[in-house]
């Protein structure tokens, strides 16, 4: 990238972290067609990667460090949780933190409701976290997480000896009031999710024995990697039932200095942007690609992506590579269902990919995206109508009907339903489509990728605040 496009880059991103705010005044936003994106998209660290960073530092005894963490608005809320359960966590520069913990079992009851914003992440493992202690806290978020199912976790916890009690349907506010004599727990997790295993684990390490959980799909394994790097032992085996994860429980857990990677789920916006924008040609460099997380990129090679998987390293235990993208011709593809669960969040982008494509591309297996921030087959499968794409969906399926290069005909303003991913996704469709295509709402953009309107208009790409 040259001197212009990086100091455009470091302007806009700084305007953006300062300005977007996942809980303050919608950000109407919208993007044109564009020439050819360039340069280097330096992605922001991992947001699931830099949750775990700070809870395990918390419950640690001693000094964790952290370099690369995501400074997003999710991540940010889990830091002022830990500190509102007794641990010192301190920002030191640009993604350099450290973590003072209090160990396994040393959370202090907090003072106050503790807020996760949008985060689901945060919020079902920090109540794993603190449901095998002798402490009350209460829960809430903003009108998203509010709506999301908290039962799916509660439920699990409540066979260590806590109580969830919340609003109507299992949703928050909710107050956890946790075990004071725990016991271990073997838990079969009924549908793949890696944040009802992680808040089980969480939850593992505060009680007495050992801890099981039963995955009969894999989702990723940050949590398993992690707590073993923080000395916790953890083994996992392969059995008929599915993948056996063996917690023993009351560890001393051991700070960490812990280099976080680059989000691939962030990644997926430029990535995809590069190959559906004619003639361009991308560097993201040190992007995670850890097998339970890489699920977009081995379909969109699949589709006939021209992506480059160059340098492959391991970064902080994690496999990472910088991935070199130009512009292609694509194809639809009917996804395996199996892979689902290594690519859940970077579905409503591939649906614009898919829109882009020739052929139909079909998306089985997909339920889960229904209690997401949003209901994000719905949000998806509106706005893509709404832009001329023929969309076919049900319950567990999305099917989009690609309109070949540069053929969607665009023109919507599409709702994002306070859903970072819904309004990034939209954005890059309209760096394509014939005609703009507008968000109602870019803030929540700033819960998982502050930088990314900087990031992208440094690329090249035409995206406006339209807005106030």
């Amino acid at each position: 990238m040259d001197r212009l496009r990086r100091l455009r880059y470091q302007r806009g991103g700084f305007q953006g972290r300062l300005q977007m705010s996942g809980h303050g005044e919608p950000i109407p936003m919208t993007a044109r067609r564009s020439g050819r994106l360039s340069g280097v998209a330096e992605v922001p660290g991992d947001k699931s990667i830099s949750h775990r960073a700070l809870i395990l530092g918390a419950l640690s005894v001693g000094e964790t460090k952290v370099t690369g963490l995501l400074e997003g608005q999710d991540v940010l809320d889990t830091a002022k949780a830990m500190r509102a359960f007794g641990a010192e966590v301190t920002r030191h520069g640009a993604g350099s933190w450290s973590v003072h913990g209090v160990g396994v079992g040393g959370f202090a009851e907090p003072s106050d409701v503790i807020d996760c914003g949008n985060s689901g992440t945060g919020v079902r493992l920090i109540m794993g976290c603190m449901a095998t202690s002798p402490i009350t806290a209460t829960f809430t978020g903003d009108a998203s997480l509010r709506k999301r199912p908290m039962g799916r976790v509660t439920d699990p916890l409540a066979l260590f000896g806590a109580r969830a009690y919340g609003r109507k349907g299992g949703r928050l506010p909710m107050t956890i009031v946790g075990a004071a004599d725990p016991v271990p727990v073997r838990y079969a997790v009924p549908m793949p999710s890696a944040q009802v295993k992680s808040a089980v684990l969480l939850a593992g390490l505060n009680a007495p024995g050992q801890t099981v959980v039963i995955e009969k799909e894999p989702t990723r394994d940050h949590s398993e990697r992690m707590l073993r790097g923080f000395g916790a032992a953890l083994t996992v085996e392969d059995a008929p039932e599915g993948r056996v994860i063996i917690l023993t429980g009351q560890p001393e857990l051991r700070p960490q200095t812990v280099a976080v990677p680059r989000d691939p789920s962030s990644a997926a916006f430029p990535v995809c942007a590069a190959l559906i924008v004619e003639g361009s040609d991308i560097l993201v460099p040190g992007v995670s690609q850890n097998p339970t997380r890489n699920g977009l990129y081995l379909t969109l090679v699949e589709m006939g992506a021209d992506i480059e998987f160059q340098n492959p390293r391991e970064e902080g235990g994690e496999p990472v590579a910088d991935l070199r993208v130009r512009a292609s011709a694509l194809k639809g593809i009917e996804v395996p269902p199996g892979r689902a669960a290594s690519m859940i969040d970077e579905y409503p982008i591939l649906s614009v990919v898919a829109a882009c494509a020739e052929g139909k591309t079909v998306m089985r297996g997909v339920k889960e995206l229904r209690v997401k921030e949003s209901d994000r087959i719905d949000a998806m499968a509106r706005g893509l109508e709404a832009c001329g794409v023929r969309i076919e969906e049900d319950e567990d399926t999305l099917i989009v009907h690609g309109m070949g290069a540069g053929g969607v005909p665009g023109g919507a303003a599409c709702k994002t339903h306070i859903d970072h991913r819904i309004a990034m996704s939209f954005l890059v469709l309209g760096l394509t489509s014939k005609k703009p295509v507008s968000v109602d709402d870019g803030s929540p953009i700033a819960t998982s990728f502050p930088v990314f309107e900087g990031l992208m208009r440094a690329l090249g790409a035409d995206i406006a605040r339209t807005g106030g």
